[in-house]
């Protein structure tokens, strides 16, 4: 295994057990859509449908700033009201 892609992974991503370890195994498949079921506190759930076009719009946000910014829509909004702030060139 390339020791430059095993220094890139976190630690809890052991893959020593692994036969035959493949980085992007199934981007092919990430990339033609996927479906993923989301959970909610209150025993609800909704499924978000991504297609392989918009897959590049997925953004992970670090749990201190998801309990601020819940949904898409409360990210997109205030990062359009900094956007104002921005000066035009």
């Amino acid at each position: 295994m390339n020791e430059k892609i095993q220094d890139e992974l976190r630690a809890e991503y052991d893959l020593s057990q692994w036969k035959n370890p493949v980085r992007g195994k199934y981007y092919q498949q990430y990339q033609e859509g996927h479906s993923v079921t989301i959970h909610y506190e209150d025993g609800t759930t909704k499924v978000e449908h991504f297609s392989g076009e918009n897959n590049n719009e997925i953004i992970i946000l670090d749990s201190d700033v998801k309990k601020y910014f819940p949904n898409s829509e409360s990210v997109n909004s205030t990062l359009r009201s900094l956007i104002k702030l921005i000066p035009q060139s």
